[in-house]
């Protein structure tokens, strides 16, 4: 028997078995990077009586962007990238191998879930995988590609990374769209469940990518900024715009490089990963938001992911309190308040810039020394108050509406009278809040 023609004869049948998602990988990666690893270890299927040419997961690692990666990718072309135990576990060995290194994972994601036949032997697997997964979290980066349709087990498994990204047409979903069609008596098509524009709610640090070359430059981006080289940048750059208008988009302008994560849910708070004066920062920017549930567990993970990752804080605060609505009196706001101030206390390095309006919590949770930050400013524009109006305060007390009006009259919203108790660092200029940004932090990451 030639050995050698019979390893090439194998070889290429995995190829070919798994030649699509291949080239996927051959795109996301460096040319000719790819080493795999547990190549012929793979999943016998019980159920079908029958062993599949190549299995339903490949593992390995490569360089994007000249930098080390493992890989894991799901290939759907073998029982439609169906997750059996003997998967998982392999899956598992190569989160530990990442692990041992200190070398980030890209989870390449299109599966309609578990294999079937497996029974509860699978349900062991996955979960000992997400378990894996979930202990990496600010150990190693964690990027999933959702690169298809990501069902059951596998869109937990990517709801657990640092970053989804979605490429065109792919989506994730607990359940698939089959079972919420029959469910919803009509048809409803993959995107329009779990599609990137379509989990408006998830709060997901998510982002849409057109194909893997993009997928990669995203990858290379977030990787650059959590690797905290400190680049050289112009300092003495005024934004004077600004003193005209002050608006979330204008803010978002002063981070240099920013990769904004979940952009598709929650957009009245922007979470984005930058740099300031050449510093990696993680940034929110309020667009006059109000707060509820959903958006306080958005901005909640993006702190827990700066905490991992030891990211200065950011905080352009324009937020007028909690959202008066019946639906938010009546949900876990509360725990969410708590979560974010726990996860705020973690983060090393806090700044805030009252940007609008810090109204009522807007102030204590976004903009108070007794938060936790190290360095707060506000805008010459912005306001700091009690309450947002004078007739607000009027509907809180019942009292004389005369004399209500006066206390609570524009004027005793300026940030002076912060500043007067010593809550306030500075009053600044719009135009030049970055140079007073970047300043305090080469102070405090010196």
């Amino acid at each position: 028997m030639d050995r050698i023609q019979l390893l090439k004869t194998r070889r290429e049948a995995l190829k070919n078995a798994g030649k699509n998602i291949r080239s996927d990988i051959a795109a996301l990666c460096d040319d000719e990077s790819f080493v795999e690893l547990a190549a012929f270890s793979y999943a016998k299927s019980d159920f079908f009586e029958e062993e599949a040419p190549g299995d339903g997961v490949i593992t390995g690692f490569a360089t994007i962007g000249g930098y080390p990666y493992y890989i894991i990718a799901q290939n759907f072309d073998v029982s439609f990238g169906g997750l059996s135990k003997t998967n998982c576990e392999k899956i598992v060995k190569a989160l530990h191998a990442a692990e041992k290194s200190g070398t980030a994972v890209v989870y390449l994601l299109h599966s309609y879930g578990v294999r079937v036949g497996e029974g509860v032997h699978v349900l062991e697997g996955i979960s000992e995988l997400l378990l894996t997964a979930s202990r990496l979290k600010g150990v190693v980066p964690q990027f999933a590609v959702v690169c298809g349709e990501a069902y059951g087990s596998v869109s937990a498994l990517a709801a657990l990374c640092d970053v989804v990204l979605f490429a065109e047409g792919a989506a994730m979903c607990p359940n698939s769209p089959f079972v919420l069609s029959a469910r919803a008596g009509k048809n409803l098509k993959a995107e329009e469940v779990g599609g990137y524009r379509a989990l408006s709610h998830a709060a997901l640090p998510a982002l849409h990518v057109g194909n893997m070359r993009e997928a990669a430059s995203a990858i290379l981006a977030v990787s650059d900024l959590l690797r905290q080289d400190v680049l050289e940048a112009e300092l003495n750059d005024p934004a004077p715009a600004l003193n005209t208008a002050v608006s979330a988009s204008a803010l978002a302008k002063l981070i240099e490089g920013g990769v904004e994560l979940g952009a598709n849910s929650y957009p009245e708070i922007r979470t984005i990963l930058g740099r300031l004066g050449g510093i990696a920062v993680a940034a929110a920017v309020f667009d006059g938001a109000k707060l509820n549930e959903g958006n306080l567990t958005k901005l909640t993970a993006f702190l827990r992911f700066a905490s991992c990752f030891d990211l200065p804080f950011v905080c352009f605060a324009d937020c007028t309190g909690i959202e008066a609505a019946r639906e938010v009196a009546d949900s876990a706001i509360y725990a969410r308040i708590a979560d974010y101030l726990a996860a705020l206390d973690a983060v090393d390095v806090k700044l805030a810039a009252v940007t609008g309006k810090a109204v009522g919590l807007g102030y204590s949770l976004f903009a108070a020394k007794s938060a936790g930050f190290d360095y707060t400013v506000a805008l010459a524009t912005a306001e700091t108050a009690l309450f947002d109006s004078p007739e607000g305060a009027q509907i809180e007390f019942h009292g004389d509406p005369a004399k209500i009006a006066a206390f609570y009259a524009e004027e005793k919203a300026d940030p002076i009278h912060a500043s007067k108790g010593g809550y306030l660092d500075d009053i600044v200029e719009p135009q030049f809040l970055k140079q007073y940004l970047i300043a305090a932090l080469q102070m405090l990451k010196s």
